[in-house]
């Protein structure tokens, strides 16, 4: 078989642009496409929009074999192996959206030649790949496994920790063909030390849904304890550093405002939805999802006890939010609980603003656009400070220090010098005096 030495990789965001700096790292020659001109103009500028990779190893890949382009700009015909990361994000029923995915196979549709090798990277349900993204591709004519090799090989890139898209992270890979796996694990190969072949595409897109379900899972199980433990007066921090003491048959998770990114707040429905096509009803995953989605609902209610402790109202109170990314130390706000947060508690009646040095500009679950302010205005302001996201670079001092009521849904508080009844803990209830 000839070495596939030219690769193609369709959307350049968390996913995508990782993939192709470390295709063009492995010595091959790279073409990275996406349908924003925007996201090619700022990456040809040498400027990374992404927190895992930064400007200068994005020069460094310019400098090399890395070449950006648009759609209408680039040469697909001349990759032997297409990379597909596009986003697969639900709709307002909570049903799977493939819009972006099939795009991406229309745009494959209009440039593919015989040879060579599709890979669809997206996260998505058991049997995209040989079902609708198939189908879309093969309207030009050509069939796969005879006339062009397909293949999945799910992403395991967790934002903000570069280390997921390194070498030593496992790939996983079903083809097609027996020959379309093996093929799709050889390109693999110059990325990843470790590739793991599966049996088919669907057997790699479920296990790719149960690494993302497990979690959620786990996470709205941690929820519910919380809400618990609020009602028996019990600190549900306290309860999970005691459970992970135990070094076996124990994982540790933990409680927060909801779930956000890319994959755990939409896997869940991407699976339940496939499973009501084999007339399987799954509630249990259903219902995990919905209890994580109804956290941010949760901590407005928190909102609003903290403020009653004050003689205070929700409405026309002062609400300082502080961080919008969906999780610590990066500038994604993708399906950030805060979105919720922030029009929940606009809804009924607070005014709120938002402090995140990470995500300068946000849109809540109301699209209402909002800007960061700065931190000592939002705390000289704020009559109730609620902490979503806790960024390290934030001054946590002067945020307990100044603050005279605090929400705290990440126990940011935790080991902090605080006054009694000055913080009110999701899962924990008030902070006492210190002895």
């Amino acid at each position: 078989m000839t070495r596939d030495t030219k690769v193609a990789v369709i959307g350049l965001g968390y996913v995508g642009l990782p993939l192709a700096i470390a295709f063009v790292e492995a010595g091959l020659d790279v073409q990275g496409i996406d349908v924003s001109a925007e996201r090619v103009q700022t990456l040809a500028a040498r400027h990374s929009p992404i927190d895992d990779i930064t400007d200068e190893r994005l020069g460094a890949a310019l400098d090399g074999s890395l070449r950006v382009a648009t759609q209408d700009d680039a040469h697909l015909a001349d990759a032997d192996a297409v990379f597909v990361c596009v986003p697969t994000p639900i709709n307002a029923t909570k049903d799977p959206d493939l819009g972006p995915v099939l795009a991406a196979a229309a745009y494959i549709r209009d440039h593919i030649r015989a040879g060579q090798l599709i890979v669809l990277q997206s996260t998505t349900f058991p049997g995209t790949t040989v079902g609708p993204f198939r189908e879309v591709v093969e309207a030009s004519g050509l069939r796969a496994g005879v006339d062009f090799d397909l293949a999945y090989a799910p992403e395991r890139v967790n934002p903000g920790d570069p280390a997921s898209a390194a070498r030593a992270v496992p790939r996983l890979v079903g083809g097609m063909t027996p020959a379309a796996t093996t093929r799709a694990a050889a390109v693999l190969h110059h990325v990843n030390d470790v590739v793991v072949e599966v049996s088919s595409p669907d057997a790699a897109e479920l296990a790719k849904i149960l690494e993302n379900v497990f979690r959620n899972i786990n996470i709205a199980f941690v929820n519910q304890l919380a809400l618990l433990c609020e009602r028996m007066g019990l600190d549900v921090w306290e309860v999970i550093d005691a459970a992970a003491t135990k070094p076996f048959g124990f994982m540790r998770f933990t409680p927060g405002p909801g779930v956000g990114g890319h994959c755990i707040p939409v896997d869940p429905y991407y699976l339940s939805w496939r499973a009501r096509e084999f007339d399987f009803i799954d509630r249990f995953i259903e219902l995990a999802g919905d209890i994580n989605l109804a956290m941010p609902r949760h901590v407005v209610d928190l909102v609003a006890e903290a403020l009653n402790d004050r003689s205070r109202a929700l409405k026309g109170a002062k609400v300082g939010i502080i961080g919008v990314a969906f999780k610590p130390d990066v500038q994604d706000p993708r399906n950030s609980p805060a979105a919720g947060v922030l029009a929940g508690l606009a809804e009924r009646g607070g005014d709120v603003r938002y402090h995140d040095p990470l995500v300068p500009t946000f849109r809540d679950a109301d699209d209402v656009d909002r800007h960061s302010v700065e931190l000592p205005a939002l705390l000289a302001w704020a009559d109730v400070i609620v902490v979503v996201t806790a960024h390290r670079v934030i001054d946590w001092t002067a945020v307990y220090g100044t603050a005279d009521l605090v929400v705290d849904t990440v126990n940011s508080s935790s080991g902090r010098d605080v006054r009694a009844r000055q913080v009110l803990r999701l899962g924990a209830g008030w902070s006492a005096a210190r002895a």
